[in-house]
């Protein structure tokens, strides 16, 4: 169970993130993905990343993040022969995935409706920030982009508008266009067309957020650490760094203030109740940090925790990474690419199927590596692979 998709053949004609990650998914959970990509420059993102030396090998940390485990064609889809190319891998091919702009593909003639003609079970997988029609079809979009006109900048940070701290709508996008693909598959017959859009598939995930403006008329605005539902809820200052404590339900109100030495907050008429609590939750904090702030975060998380209320600590990237419940857990797989001279560590699949997490065991490839093999594989023959090479089809 741990490769559901074996057997099914994935083209991946993405650049840089949202395409790159879902194809990335397919590929953990067994699918053969052929990553298509431009002659001489390939996936943007093998340019992008916090190494300049592996952005000049064309390795970037952005790319080796999640192209593990695919093949690397490269095909000049503005020429006859690449077309060609192109057209003979969709007759083999189960599922192609695309993020150009809407558009791109049929002005090159290789538009859904003629390569269904070519294989009419084909699932084909349009991403784009703003879905296939509508005023913003045409619109440029990256991460940033989606994520201020989804308002999830509107509603993050304090007094103005924040960026989340990674490319959430990218992912989103990407995990979303992962999941049709998937459902598709299990489709019979075969065949469909799939516009994911990441501004749609953002909203979709801000359920919380956008019923309490669609239902409960209330204009939704950012709390910064806080939580809107609930207090006390969010981040607390203990003796030497920040914690998090959701109290959400009653019980764990009234079980959080006697263990923090406070019980007369209880009979508070500002905190007697969920909506008094929320409406009061600064002068709650102020309350609750002349204690926290008497001992070390760890003691509280452990204290708190031991009492049956949610705590945690905050945590840096690497030391969350470097913590037992991720490093004992087989998160983080490590390969070894033939062009670099050293490993590279990269996050899998944030699941297990029957204990073992799915995983691909080939290191992300070196641009048009497999380009021979593939064409030889469609029936090229030697001397045509070497003639597209020459005439800057391949």
């Amino acid at each position: 169970m741990t490769h559901p998709l074996a057997n099914i053949r994935v083209l991946d004609l993405t650049n840089v993130l949202a395409g790159p990650f879902a194809c990335h998914q397919l590929a953990h959970l067994g699918a053969e993905v052929i990553k298509v990509e431009a002659p001489g420059r390939g996936d943007l993102a093998r340019y992008l990343g916090a190494s300049p030396e592996l952005n000049a090998q064309g390795m970037g940390i952005s790319f080796l993040a999640q192209n593990a485990g695919k093949k690397s064609i490269t095909l000049n889809l503005k020429h006859t022969d690449g077309k060609d190319a192109l057209t003979r891998l969709v007759k083999t091919a189960d599922v192609l995935v695309e993020n150009f702009r809407p558009g791109v593909m049929a002005r090159l003639g290789l538009g859904y409706e003629t390569l269904r003609d070519t294989n009419p079970n084909l699932i084909y997988c349009a991403i784009s920030g703003f879905g296939q029609d509508g005023p913003w079809a045409q619109h440029p979009a990256y991460d940033q982009i989606i994520q201020g006109a989804s308002g999830v900048m509107s509603i993050t940070g304090h007094d103005r508008p924040t960026r989340v701290g990674y490319p959430l709508s990218d992912t989103i996008g990407g995990l979303t266009a992962a999941m049709a693909i998937t459902a598709a598959l299990n489709a019979a017959p075969r065949g469909c067309f799939i516009d994911v859009s990441m501004l749609e598939a953002t909203l979709a995930t801000m359920g919380w957020v956008v019923s309490n403006h669609l239902i409960g008329g209330l204009p939704p605005q950012a709390h910064g650490n806080e939580n809107p539902t609930s207090a006390p809820s969010g981040t607390f200052q203990a003796a030497d760094a920040p914690l998090n404590i959701a109290a959400n339900k009653d019980a764990q109100w009234q079980a959080l203030a006697p263990v923090l030495g406070r019980p007369d907050l209880l009979a508070d008429a500002r905190f007697k109740t969920r909506e008094r609590r929320k409406a009061n939750r600064h002068a709650l904090r102020a309350e609750l940090e002349t204690v926290l702030t008497s001992q070390p975060a760890a003691h509280w998380i452990a204290r708190l925790n031991a009492h049956g209320i949610p705590a945690g600590p905050v945590l840096t990237v690497p030391e969350i990474l470097a913590h037992p419940q991720i490093a004992d857990r087989d998160l983080i797989a490590r390969f070894a690419p033939r062009t670099l001279d050293h490993p590279v560590d990269v996050v899998t699949t944030g699941f297990r199927m029957d204990d073992t997490r799915p995983n691909v065991t080939n290191p992300p490839p070196e641009l048009g590596q497999d380009t021979h093999d593939i064409l030889r594989d469609l029936g090229y023959g030697e001397a045509d692979i070497r003639r597209m090479a020459k005439d800057g089809a391949t």
